[in-house]
C-alpha cells in the first residue's frame, strides 16, 4: 500500500523519502506569483512574509487534478493508496483529495483518513501508517491504530501577535485589536472536532508557555509522552518550551520542528506550541 499526505503534516523531505510517502503540495499565493510551499525555506518564506506588510499572502489547496495524477502515478506500482490529510474543519484539501479518487477511481483504490488535526498532530498519524504499512499491517489495523492516536493527541500552541489570523480573516479584527491592546497572548487548540478552539489568554509568552504545559500536563499525568514542539521563527522560546516539558511531563521522547511556511501564513513567525500523544501508540511501531 502506498500512503499519501499534504505538506501541512510538517514531514522533513529526508522523512518522506525514509517513510515511502509522497507529499501532496499545498500553494502560498504572493502579489509577485505561487510558490510550492515546500520549495520555499522558512527563512526565506517568513523574510518575504514580513516584508509585505501589512499586506498578507493567500493559500490554496491542492487541485483534484493533483492528487489524481499522484494516484495514478502510485498506482502503477500498488493500486491500494492510504490518503491522509489536514483536519477538514481547517482546509478543503480533504475534499480536493477525495475528488482526485473519483477521477482515478478505476486505476486506484484510494482510502481517505481526516487526522481531525494539522502540523505535528498530522504527523504523528502519517508517522505511524508508515511505520505499521512498512511492518506489514492490514488497512483496518492501521486505521484503528491512528483512531487512537487522532482522539489522544494534543495539538496546542501560542502566538506573540494576532496580528496575522486577523488579517488572514481567520478571527474577528474587533477582537484582534482588543488583543492587540491588551497585549494577550492567546493559547490555541485544536479541539475534537478539528477546528480551532481556544485554552485562555496571557499577557506574556512565558505565561502562555507555562499554560501549555499545564494543560498537557492535566490531559496526561505521568504517562510517558512523544512531544513535538512547534514553531515558526521562534527558536528561544521553542527552546523555552522543550525546558518547561523536561521538567514538568514525563518525555519519553522529545523533537523540535519548524512547521510548513504553509501554516505560517496565518500565525507569522512568533508561534510556539506543541505536539504531544502517549508514547505507548507509537513504541511498538518504532522496534
Amino acid at each position: 500500500m502506498k500512503i499519501v499526505t499534504d505538506c501541512a503534516a510538517d514531514l522533513s523531505i529526508d522523512e518522506l523519502e525514509k517513510l515511502d510517502v509522497v507529499a501532496a503540495p499545498l500553494f502560498i499565493q504572493f502579489p509577485e506569483g505561487e510558490v510550492n510551499a515546500t520549495a520555499i525555506s522558512a527563512d526565506e518564506f517568513y523574510n518575504r512574509l514580513e516584508a509585505m506588510r501589512p499586506a498578507i499572502p493567500t493559500t490554496a489547496q491542492p487541485s483534484a487534478g493533483i492528487f489524481a495524477e499522484i494516484y495514478r502515478k502510485l498506482a502503477t506500482k500498488d493500486k491500494e493508496i492510504l490518503s491522509i490529510h489536514i483536519s477538514s474543519g481547517l482546509s478543503g484539501t480533504i475534499n480536493a483529495a477525495r475528488d482526485g479518487g473519483e477521477q482515478t477511481k478505476s486505476e486506484a483504490n484510494v482510502n481517505f483518513w481526516d487526522t481531525l488535526t494539522l502540523s505535528g498532530g498530522e504527523r504523528f498519524q502519517v508517522l505511524a501508517a508508515a511505520f505499521a504499512n512498512k511492518a506489514g499491517w492490514v488497512l483496518d489495523a492501521i486505521q484503528e491504530r491512528l483512531t487512537k492516536i487522532r482522539e489522544k493527541t494534543e495539538v496546542i500552541y501560542t502566538l506573540d501577535t494576532l496580528e496575522y489570523l486577523a488579517r488572514g480573516g481567520r478571527i474577528g479584527r474587533v477582537k484582534a485589536l482588543a488583543g492587540s491592546l491588551l497585549n494577550l497572548k492567546p493559547i490555541i487548540r485544536v479541539d475534537a472536532d478539528g477546528k480551532y478552539g481556544t485554552v485562555g489568554n496571557k499577557r506574556t509568552l512565558s505565561k502562555s508557555i507555562e499554560m501549555i504545559t499545564d494543560t498537557i500536563r492535566d490531559k496526561y499525568g505521568n504517562t510517558p509522552v512523544w512531544a513535538t514542539v512547534l514553531h515558526g521563527r521562534f527558536a528561544e522560546k521553542a527552546d523555552a518550551l522543550a525546558v518547561e516539558f523536561k521538567q514538568k511531563l514525563n518525555i519519553a521522547k522529545l523533537e523540535t520542528i519548524r512547521i510548513s511556511p504553509v501554516l505560517g501564513v496565518h500565525t507569522g513567525p512568533g508561534i510556539v506550541g506543541a505536539a504531544v500523544l502517549p508514547m505507548e501508540l507509537m513504541s511498538d511501531l518504532l522496534k
